[in-house]
Parts: C-alpha cells; structure tokens; sequence
C-alpha cells in the first residue's frame, strides 16, 4: 500500500509527518511524505527555527513525483496541517493528480485547526477552506471535538449533539468521519472518545483518560485510522485498532514522563496493541 502524506514536520519531536509516517510505515505503508513547514520543533514550545513552505514548493514535488508514473500507485491522500488556504489549494491539487491516474484512490482530510483550550491556532483562511473546499473533496475526515464544532456550526455537549454534527459534516462531503477527543455529558470523567460514522453505521470508543495533552496525537490517530480503513473498508474495524494503538501510545508516553510522543520506543503498540478496545455501536 501506498499513501501520499502532505503535512508538517519536525527535526526535533513528533507532529505532523514526523508522528504520522513512522506509524504507517511500522504497518508496512510506503509513505511518500510532502512537508508543509519544516521546522526545528513544534511551536508548543514558545520558540522554533525553519521555513513555512508554500503551494508552488508543493505543487512542484507533486509533478515530480508524477513524472516518475508512480501516481498509479498511491491508495491514498492523507493531509493535516496546512498553514494557509494557498497550500491546502496545492494539497487539493495532489488529489486530483492523484485521483486521475487512481480513481480507487481516497482522500484523508486532518482539518488542523484548534483545539479544547488551545483555540484556534492557524490563519483566517484555514477554516473558511476547510469547510468550503476540502471537506467537499475528503472522502474521509478526522476533526478533534473542537474542530467539528467550527466546521459545522452546531454545539456538541451531548452524544446526541455529536451525532447531529457528524450528520451535518456528512452532508458537505466526507463519506467516512472520524471524531476525536471527544468528550460528552456522557462521558465519564476518567475516559475519553472517539466516534467514527460511516455507511455502515456509527460506532463509539471509549478510552482511559491519560491526564495530559499529547502534542502530535492527532496525527498519529488520523495515519492509523485511515491506514485501517484502507485495509479492511470496515470503519468499526479501523476505529477499534486506531484507539488501540493510539491508547498504547500515550500511556507508553505518559508512564515515560516524556513530553514527546514515544513513537519509536512504543512502535509495538501500532502492530499489536498491548490492549484491545471494541467499538460499541450507536
């Protein structure tokens, strides 16, 4: 399997392409990762070096890369963070090159955007593009709680409000939608969620709740799931090894004391979880 990565990285930590490759690779995908930004570290730590890349840098590795007549083989897109509406014209651009030589080929859409606490943290542009020009392209797409709530305009306290969200995101395009950190009235205090929805349904994990934030965890958790989704088409499937693995990572992460994902360390959760979480219907 082959999967296109359009996203961020780092010299230093894990976040974007540097959390999201290695996992997929350890999966057996041959990744073919395309940065976004290159940079010393994540921003998170108040001070970092590198270069924000633009469209045209993209665009140019994407022709590239098709001179090569490899675009055939690509499975899937995968993209988060994109700093601007002008490269994530040029991620859009990468799908369609990619979509003509492969039409069997998705689109995994990370709409990096914010977060619980956190707020929203890229420019202007960014939401109004994700809302109106990539979720209409995504075949799949995978907001944090904060994120569906921008993208759809609708409040979600309750699972009920939840899955009226994921609804309302279904119809401006992604056919599979995972939702992530999501926590509900319903949810206990001491777990975190993730729900995922497709035409078979929708499903529910829940999680222990770790106690921390975990910079990079979201794009950890978009690779899997979609690499999982690729292999079996089962969204219930993909979504109980994406908590799984995810689960295994952060706690490896947290008992390490650590502030960077223990990606390489923990490399075995992503192959054989050291527990299994089932997906509970809705």
């Amino acid at each position: 399997m082959h999967i296109l990565s359009i996203q961020s990285h780092v010299a230093y930590g894990h976040v974007g392409n540097s959390a999201a490759v290695f996992p997929m690779q350890r999966l057996g995908v041959d990744v073919w990762p395309v940065l976004t930004v290159q940079f010393s570290n994540h921003t998170g730590y108040g001070a970092w070096t590198g270069q924000v890349f633009d469209g045209a840098m993209i665009e140019s590795l994407i022709r590239g890369v098709e001179a090569r007549g490899v675009l055939s083989r690509c499975d899937g897109v995968l993209s988060g963070y994109a700093g601007s509406a002008e490269i994530g014209e040029a991620v859009l651009g990468a799908v369609a090159r990619v979509r003509a030589a492969n039409p069997a080929a998705l689109y995994c859409c990370d709409p990096v955007m914010g977060d619980v606490g956190r707020g929203v943290f890229v420019r202007p542009d960014v939401p109004e593009f994700m809302r109106l020009r990539a979720m209409p392209a995504a075949d799949i797409l995978t907001p944090n709680q904060f994120e569906l709530e921008m993208l759809t305009g609708r409040a979600v306290g309750s699972l009920a409000e939840a899955r009226a969200a994921v609804r309302v995101a279904h119809g401006l395009g992604p056919s599979v939608i995972l939702l992530t950190s999501l926590q509900v009235a319903e949810t206990p205090a001491d777990a975190i969620e993730m729900l995922a929805s497709g035409p078979e349904g929708m499903w529910r994990v829940r999680t222990p709740k770790l106690g921390r934030y975990f910079t990079g965890a979201g794009d950890v958790t978009a690779a899997l799931f979609f690499t999982h989704y690729l292999r079996t088409r089962s969204v219930a499937a993909a979504l109980e090894a994406c908590a799984s693995s995810v689960h295994g990572l952060l706690a490896a992460t947290a008992a390490s004391g650590d502030s960077e994902l223990q990606v390489v360390q923990a490399q075995e959760e992503f192959v054989s979880p050291s527990r299994i979480f089932g997906a509970e219907p809705l």
